[in-house]
């Protein structure tokens, strides 16, 4: 019988990928270019140094500054929900007005809320720009709060005689995290803002929404009264 030939493993050979010296050169080169820029690379790092530095001072700055005009805030707050309106706008001489948190703390968490009263009081005096004016530059994370300032604006809007403007607010309102508690009073808004531009058929689609939506509202029985009228009209 044949033997059997058996094949030998082909022998691995392991060879350095770079030689030693050529490493050497290279962390030598690499040396000699820090060294030769060390002043860039310096330059650099003291930038970065500086960069994190204000970003954090910036940010404990604002706590601080936010604390504080919250703090001077709360008189104002409290003639708001007095009515004295005047007094929460301008302050008493003592305690800061709403007008002057958001001109020296402008910026902070109680600048925004202020830009909010401040525009709910021009809109109940009937100064419609500055309402629009102050509204604009409020936002918050509150679905309530927020939803409410986007219906605001709308007035402010509607009364300026823009219907273009307060239908896209009125929009917002109803849309930010709808709920069947708010929703109908924004809708039945945007309807009568529809029908003030002249768009009786969105005006009827937006009653009808309350109609078929939201029959246990307040606004149900409004919202068909108003959408019969309208279909009247656009069947002449």
């Amino acid at each position: 019988m044949a033997k059997k030939q058996t094949k030998k493993a082909p022998e691995v050979e392991y060879e350095l990928l770079e030689k030693p010296e050529e490493i050497a050169g290279r962390l030598e080169r690499g040396e000699a270019f820090i060294k030769k820029n060390s002043k860039v690379f310096g330059g650099i790092l003291i930038a970065v140094i500086l960069i994190i530095a204000g970003v954090l001072y910036f940010q404990i700055d604002k706590q601080n500054k936010n604390k504080k005009a919250q703090a001077e805030m709360f008189q104002a707050v409290y003639y708001f929900e007095q009515d004295s309106t005047d007094l929460a706008l301008n302050g008493d001489g003592s305690n800061a007005g709403f007008l002057r948190i958001v001109d020296q703390y402008s910026g902070t968490a109680a600048a925004n809320l202020a830009h909010f009263y401040i525009g709910s009081i021009y809109l109940s005096e009937g100064q419609f720009q500055k309402a629009a004016d102050h509204l604009k530059k409020f936002s918050a994370d509150d679905y309530f709060v927020q939803a409410r300032a986007y219906a605001l604006l709308g007035d402010a809007y509607l009364e300026l005689g823009n219907t273009k403007d307060a239908i896209a607010a009125y929009k917002k309102a109803v849309n930010h995290k709808e709920n069947k508690h708010f929703a109908p009073r924004y809708l039945n808004k945007l309807a009568i803002a529809y029908e003030e531009a002249g768009d009786i058929e969105n005006a009827i689609k937006t009653y009808g929404i309350i109609e078929d939506k939201y029959y246990e509202s307040f606004e149900y029985t409004n919202a068909r009264k108003h959408k019969a009228r309208l279909e009247g009209l656009a069947s002449k």
